[in-house]
């Protein structure tokens, strides 16, 4: 009987997912799927889990996992997100959480949370003797503050009264801890139903894979350096899923402006051109970050970053760079933290990089910060690789590394260019060789030293940068200068609420920016900074973790002198280069609280597994929530930009043609844009803006080569571009529009 009904509930499950996919209540009006899709799915997930584990003796333990699979679903579909350039929210104000909610999802929290508090309640007692006996009462108080300050961006409405914003924050402050409280009671409710037999099967399943010794503390082993299947795999999987997402829901084109700007930087740098001629109509061609000097027309961008995206712009896969490069991290990383911890810690910190959707979304996109990441990597990697051998090339290649750094993203190269300096000299680890200090150092200033050149031909100072001398020409002068002061500021109020930089301006900026790590770090419904928090403030820190906390402090500490924070676009992403420090941070959290949680009637390594399972049983709600969630509700026409006009172009055969964009600079023309060629003199079609009647009639006469197509954007179609007219010869319609 109990096969029969297994197979009744998993069928249930299956049923549900083909429903969901089929219906199109979960479908926009062009029939994309929705964020609402998830919610089902994961229903259907929690459905099969349940039908799996109801024969056997793990019948508890999937009933508690199907519940708080459905109960992160649920949660996410409370949060107002979607693919627009703003901080998500739990919907706000409280009233209107519960007013303009679907009934069914108040209902299933209300029933979660009766049913969590429930089971928790035998559990209880034991949970708070350990906390009494491991931690001090400061120290309780100091993890719960950051889980709380943590859950929610700040408010601010521009178009309320003063003060509206307080209790609207901290109204949602308060829903969200307790939403996170709740899923951390329950993923505790599935770790303790496990029973012991099973428990020790996983362990030893656990222990095969290299990611739990059999010794009771296996932060002090000492293992050898090496790369192996583990790790191949990992950075194969990295490569193979940030790939895919970048197809599916990236769709393989730049969303942001400054993935424009990059892309078109690595396009004429394929070409063998350090810039290209200005267009004819330079109006009509208006692009964000793209600047004209001198009749040159360049990215005001810097080059390290772009010249390595030209190498996918010649293979014709400049959407497959970034994947590969993040598969290169996985192995950079690996043979890092094999260097200053050992195998264990440097596999559980693998599987959590390859399941955090901070890494994962970053590597579908053509922003520069996987790369920082790589440079970063492979200049900490040669410097042990000095230190062990005691040769000084390795200094020298280290140094280039930090160069190229420089390149790409100047503040974070002066942070790390110190951090590893410092490190060389004998802090935190043995001191190098001088012949090895003196090659990171001139490493470092010659590869740098073509940055400067390149300054110097792109704006004519070396000391000027064309980001710089662009903002200071179309915001005004200091507008992106580091420091503070009321000039610091480029008027985005949705995203930097106060005019200039202060010290106010400092804490909101790493309100947001705290609050975006514990989002996306690791995608967790409990939060992801839990066990950061934990290490931190219980006294148990070893050497090497300081060292990963003065990486995160510094990264943190530079930011306080620039005026904006990054936005909410792939996270924390100016705190980037934190990313494997705190996934460092949060094993180690793990491991310290499995030492205090043992006792005289657990074997010492069960309660490691025990921990270790708390962290993948929340990766595998990760990988089944956050994900899909994620790539359709935000990342999928993500700031509205998409692809179609490429499929016009194939459909109508556009050829050489001058297709006009109507509608906005962005989101409108900014998506077509992307599309066209380096040189406008070829037989490709041009993309132009029809911004007004002048600057049309200027396109026509200096195009009259060529038909016109016009296309309206999908800020007036509310939907994909759509084509309304075309092809009409140039010189005709310029001629019919002076009649």
């Amino acid at each position: 009987m109990l096969r029969v009904l297994q197979f009744l509930i998993s069928s249930t499950g299956i049923a549900i997912i083909v429903w969901a996919y089929l219906d199109p209540q979960f479908r926009n009006a062009e029939g994309f799927l929705e964020g609402g899709f998830c919610l089902p799915f994961s229903a259907g997930v929690a459905f099969i889990l349940s039908g799996w584990g109801l024969p056997g003796t793990l019948r508890r333990s999937a009933f508690w996992l199907a519940l708080a699979l459905t109960g992160q679903a649920v949660t996410l579909q409370l949060i107002e997100a979607g693919p627009r350039g703003e901080y998500q929210h739990y919907i706000r104000p409280f009233i209107r959480l519960l007013t303009e909610t679907h009934p069914v999802h108040i209902i299933y929290l209300a029933i979660q949370s009766v049913l969590v508090f429930a089971g928790i309640r035998a559990f209880w007692p034991a949970i708070v003797k350990t906390m009494n006996r491991s931690f001090k009462v400061w120290q309780i108080v100091a993890v719960f503050l950051l889980f709380f300050i943590s859950t929610a961006p700040i408010s601010f409405f521009p178009d309320k009264t003063i003060g509206y914003e307080i209790p609207v924050y901290l109204g949602e402050l308060i829903f969200a801890t307790y939403i996170q409280i709740l899923n951390l009671l329950n993923i505790i409710l599935v770790v303790w139903s496990i029973p012991e037999d099973v428990g020790s099967s996983i362990q030893r399943r656990f222990q095969k894979l290299g990611i739990l010794s059999k010794e009771h503390d296996n932060s002090k082993l000492q293992t050898p350096i090496r790369l192996d299947n583990f790790a191949f795999v990992a950075a194969i999987w990295v490569t193979v899923f940030a790939a895919l997402l970048s197809i599916l829901s990236y769709q393989r084109v730049p969303h942001i402006p400054d993935e424009t700007a990059y892309l078109y930087q690595a396009r004429y740098f394929a070409e063998g051109m350090l810039t290209m001629p200005a267009p004819r109509v330079p109006e009509a061609f208006n692009i964000e970050l793209m600047d004209i000097n001198n009749e040159k027309w360049y990215s005001a961008q810097l080059p390290g970053w772009p010249a390595i995206l030209s190498l996918g712009v010649l293979l014709g896969v400049p959407w497959l760079v970034n994947p590969i490069l993040a598969g290169i991290n996985i192995l950079l990383a690996y043979l890092f933290l094999q260097g200053i911890y050992n195998r264990y810690t440097a596999r559980i910190a693998l599987i959590l990089l390859c399941v955090s959707p901070w890494y994962v979304f970053m590597a579908m996109n053509f922003m520069t910060h996987t790369l920082t990441l790589t440079y970063t990597l492979a200049a900490a990697n040669l410097v042990i690789a000095a230190r062990k051998t005691g040769n000084a090339a390795w200094g020298w290649i280290s140094g280039f590394f930090i160069g190229m750094l420089s390149l790409i993203r100047p503040l974070e190269a002066l942070v790390i260019a110190g951090l590893i300096g410092l490190w060389s000299i004998g802090i935190g680890g043995s001191r190098l060789k001088f012949s090895a200090l003196c090659g990171i150092v001139l490493g470092t200033i010659l590869v740098g030293m073509i940055g400067l050149y390149y300054n110097f031909l792109m704006t004519g100072d070396p000391l000027s940068f064309p980001f710089t001398a662009y903002t200071d020409k179309y915001y005004w002068a200091g507008s992106n200068n580091l420091g503070f002061g009321a000039s610091r500021d480029m008027g985005w109020r949705t995203l930097d609420p106060l005019p200039g930089h202060g010290f106010i301006d400092v804490l909101i900026n790493a309100g947001f920016n705290i609050f975006s790590m514990n989002t996306e770090l690791f995608g967790w419904s409990t939060g992801s900074l839990l066990f950061i928090a934990i290490i931190l403030f219980s006294g148990g820190m070893r050497k090497n973790d300081y060292l990963m906390f003065t990486v995160i402090a510094c990264i943190i500490g530079i930011h306080t002198f620039y005026w904006f924070g990054g936005g909410p676009d792939f996270g924390a992403r100016y705190w980037y280069l934190v990313i494997l420090p705190c996934v460092v941070l949060t094993v180690r959290g793990m491991q310290y609280l499995a030492e205090k949680f043992r006792t005289d009637r657990i074997p010492d390594s069960f309660v490691y597994f025990k921990c270790t399972f708390f962290v993948m049983v929340l990766c595998f709600l990760t990988l089944v929530n956050y994900f899909p969630w994620r790539a359709i509700d935000k990342y999928f026409h993500y700031r509205g930009q998409r692809p179609d006009i490429r499929y016009l172009e194939r459909e109508y055969n556009f050829g050489k043609s001058l297709v006009l964009i109507n509608g906005k600079r962005h989101i409108d023309y900014a998506s077509a844009a992307v599309f066209n060629p380096v040189s406008f003199n070829d037989d490709s079609p041009i993309y132009a803006w029809n911004k007004s009647p002048e600057i049309r009639n200027k396109l026509l006469e200096n195009y009259s080569d060529r038909d016109v197509w016009f296309v309206n954007g999908p800020s007036i179609t509310r939907k994909g571009f759509e084509v309304i007219g075309g092809p009409i010869n140039a010189s005709q319609l310029a001629l019919k529009q002076l009649k």
